[in-house]
């Protein structure tokens, strides 16, 4: 795994969802794929850009209102190679994964979200992505 000085990213950080959380939990690995539900995932994921965790967010699962948290690495991290190196050259959605927790440090309130449009767009091409999720 790469340390976090080999990444392009040093934060902000964060990571979309629908769970209401608090300011100090830890988000952690060992749930469900959002895009490939029978997948138990080994990371957490997040991003160093607010409109990309705030699309996570629209596409989580669950029914709870669109969130996006500012999160803290505690441990290690690399490029998320589901959308990076593997699939797209270098880490143009500066996604990253880490086995160790995030922390929530923060809310924000305020992202671009999609149109009900574009979600839907973006649901049909994870839909149809092939391949397997590198876990």
């Amino acid at each position: 795994m790469f340390e976090k000085t080999d990444v392009l990213d040093h934060g902000p950080f964060y990571h979309g969802t629908k769970a209401e959380l608090q300011i100090g939990d830890l988000l952690t690995a060992g749930f469900h794929s959002n895009y490939r539900p029978e997948v138990v995932m080994n990371h957490i994921y997040f991003t160093a850009l607010v409109n990309g965790a705030g699309l996570a967010a629209a596409l989580a699962q669950g029914d709870g209102r669109e969130r996006v948290y500012i999160v803290e690495p505690t441990g290690s991290f690399e490029n998320d190679p589901n959308v990076t190196d593997k699939k797209f050259p270098g880490n143009p959605t500066r996604s990253y994964r880490s086995r160790s927790p995030l922390k929530i440090v923060g809310e924000v309130v305020n992202w671009e979200r999609q149109t009900p449009e574009e979600l839907q767009k973006w649901r049909e091409r994870l839909a149809n992505i092939k391949g397997e999720i590198v876990n």
